[in-house]
C-alpha cells in the first residue's frame, strides 16, 4: 500500500495535514462548499473575530507564502508533504495557525490543481499567485481574502465564484489527469468515489489493545481538551477513534505513553483480515514505519515472533520509537534485499501469516496525498505492477502449509488489485482464495461488501481506498 516516495502518510505518528477537516472547499467553486454556498468553519470565524483591516496584512502575507511553497511543490521533485515540512522547518517562528493556513491552502490547490489552472488562465499577473489565491479561498472568508487583493483580482475571483462546476469538462471539474480520469471512469460509482477522494480526510487514531480500551480512551478524550475535536468511535474498526480538526496528537500523554497511534481506519481493518494469533510466526513483509506492525503485535499479545521486513533501513528506523512506546517485545525488524535475500529464504514455508502491504500508486489516499495524481503516470503504474507481482511471489514462499497470505494495496485500480491476485493464483495453484467477509465478521461491525475481497472506499466506508485479498496455502493431501 505504500507509495515509494512517502510510505507512511496513512499511519505515521505525525498528524500533519491528514487531520484537516473534510468539509471545506472540497469541490465546487473557489472558497465554497460542494453545494456552492460559502464555506463556514474557521474561515467564517476569522471573519467574525477580526475586521478585514486587521486581517489584511496576514492574508496578503499568506498569499506570498502559499505561492512560494507551491512554486517548490510543483517542481514534482519531492512529495508535497516533504516539501511543505522542509519549508515550515526553515521558519520555526511561524505560529500554529499560520502553519495550518499555509498547509490547508497548499493542499487545496493540489487537490483542485487542474480546475484552478483552468480558472487561472483568465486572470492576470503571475500564475503562481493566482493558484495561491484560489487555494486560500478555501481558508479565508471572502471578506478577508478580498481585502488583500488588487481590484482586478477581486473582480476575477468574483467571476469565478459564479461559475457552475457542472459546466466544466469532467476531468477539469474533478481535477484529474486524463489518463486517471479514464481509469476511474470504469470503477463502479465512479463519480461518488472521485468526489470523495477530492475531499480532505478526517484524522483516525487507534487504541493500543495492549494498553487501553477504546471506551475508556473515548471517555477520557471527551472529558478533556480533546473534546473540541469531536472524538467518535470508528464505524468498522473496534480500535479506532475519529477526530475532526487538527489536534497535535503526538503531544498528547495518551500518544506519548503508547496508548494511541495515528492510523487510518481502513488500515486497521486490514490487520483484522490478517487475524494473527498468540504464539504465531507472522511476517509484515513491507513494514515501512510500522503502523500495521504495531497492531499485529498487539493482537498477538506480544507473543510469538513478528518480523518487520522492509528494503529501507530509514523506514524501519522510524518504526523503532513507535515500537518502544507500544510496549511490544515480539517485533524483529529486518532490512532485506529486494531480490534473493538469504534471511527470507531461511523462512520459507515457516510463517503462519504473511502480510504483503505492497508498494502501490497510493491513489486510494488522494484525500491525504493529492499530489499523487500528478506524480503518478501510466508508465510508473506499469512499473509498480511488476514490483507488486515480484514481491507477492517472494513473500508467498514464506507461508507455511495451512498458513494465510494477505495481499493489500491502498489503490482503487483493478490492475493493482484483483488482477494481481488472479494472476498470482493462476501461477500458484497451491494457494486458494478465502472469503474476506467471514474472517472480518467477528471483529469489524457494519462492514458489508460483495465478493471475496476486502474493498474499502471513502465515499461508502469513510476510509481511504483500500483493497485486500486473503489466501491460504493448501496443506498437502
Amino acid at each position: 500500500m505504500k507509495r515509494p516516495s512517502n510510505p507512511n502518510s496513512r499511519d505515521a505518528a505525525s498528524t500533519g495535514r491528514s487531520s484537516k477537516p473534510a468539509d471545506r472547499g472540497s469541490a465546487g467553486r473557489p472558497g465554497r462548499a460542494a453545494k456552492g454556498r460559502p464555506s463556514g468553519g474557521r474561515a467564517a470565524a476569522q471573519g467574525a473575530a477580526a475586521s478585514p483591516a486587521q486581517r489584511l496584512l496576514p492574508a496578503a502575507t499568506r498569499i506570498e507564502q502559499v505561492r512560494e511553497v507551491l512554486g517548490e511543490v510543483l517542481q514534482w521533485e519531492y512529495p508535497a508533504d516533504a516539501v511543505l515540512s522542509h519549508w515550515l522547518r526553515a521558519r520555526p517562528h511561524m505560529g500554529a495557525r499560520d502553519r495550518a493556513e499555509v498547509a490547508e491552502a497548499v493542499f487545496d490547490a493540489l487537490r483542485h490543481l487542474r480546475r484552478y489552472r483552468h480558472f487561472a488562465e483568465s486572470g492576470s499577473g503571475p500564475a503562481a499567485r493566482r493558484l495561491a489565491i484560489l487555494g486560500l479561498a478555501s481558508v479565508f472568508s471572502e471578506q478577508v481574502l478580498d481585502a488583500a487583493l488588487q481590484e482586478d483580482e477581486r473582480e476575477w475571483l468574483a467571476r469565478l465564484r459564479r461559475i457552475d462546476p457542472a459546466s466544466l469538462p469532467a476531468a477539469v471539474r474533478h481535477s484529474l489527469p486524463d489518463w486517471l480520469e479514464q481509469r476511474l471512469a470504469d470503477v463502479p460509482q465512479a463519480e461518488a468515489l472521485i468526489e470523495a477522494l477530492n475531499r480532505p480526510a478526517p484524522l483516525d487514531v487507534r487504541v493500543n489493545p495492549l494498553k487501553a480500551e477504546r471506551a475508556t480512551v473515548l471517555e477520557a478524550l471527551r472529558a478533556g481538551p480533546a473534546a473540541r475535536y469531536s472524538p467518535e468511535p470508528t464505524l468498522h474498526s473496534p480500535w479506532g477513534i475519529r477526530l475532526q480538526g487538527r489536534p497535535s496528537v503526538n503531544r498528547w500523554p495518551l500518544f506519548e505513553n503508547g496508548s494511541l497511534e495515528v492510523q487510518d481506519e481502513g488500515s486497521q481493518v486490514l490487520v483484522a483480515l490478517v487475524a494473527p494469533k498468540r504464539g504465531e510466526m507472522v511476517i509484515d513483509y513491507c513494514a515501512g514505519a510500522g503502523g500495521k506492525t504495531l497492531l499485529l503485535g498487539a493482537l498477538m499479545r506480544s507473543t510469538g515472533r513478528l518480523y518487520a521486513f522492509d528494503v529501507s533501513a530509514a523506514r524501519l528506523a522510524r518504526a523503532k520509537p513507535r515500537v518502544a512506546r507500544s510496549g511490544l517485545s515480539n517485533v524483529v525488524p529486518v532490512v532485506i534485499r529486494a531480490d534473493g535475500d538469504q534471511r527470507v529464504k531461511r523462512l520459507a514455508g515457516k510463517a503462519h501469516r504473511v502480510l504483503v502491504d505492497a508498494p502501490c500508486s497510493g491513489l486510494g489516499t488522494l484525500r491525504r496525498n493529492p499530489d499523487l495524481k500528478w506524480r503518478q503516470h501510466p508508465e510508473s503504474l506499469a512499473e509498480l505492477c511488476q514490483v507488486q507481482a515480484r514481491i507477492l511471489r517472494q513473500a508467498a514462499r514464506c507461508v507455511a502449509p495451512g498458513g494465510r497470505l494477505v495481499y493489500a494495496t491502498c489503490s482503487v485500480l483493478p490492475e493493482e488489485n484483483e488482477n494481481q491476485v488472479q494472476a498470482f493464483l493462476a501461477e500458484n495453484p497451491e494457494f486458494e482464495l478465502l472469503e474476506a467477509g467471514p474472517i472480518l465478521a467477528d471483529r469489524c461491525e457494519n462492514l458489508t461488501f460483495q465478493g471475496p475481497y476486502l474493498s474499502l472506499r471513502p465515499d461508502r466506508d469513510g476510509t481511504d481506498g483500500f483493497f485486500a485479498a486473503a489466501m491460504q496455502r493448501r496443506k498437502p493431501a
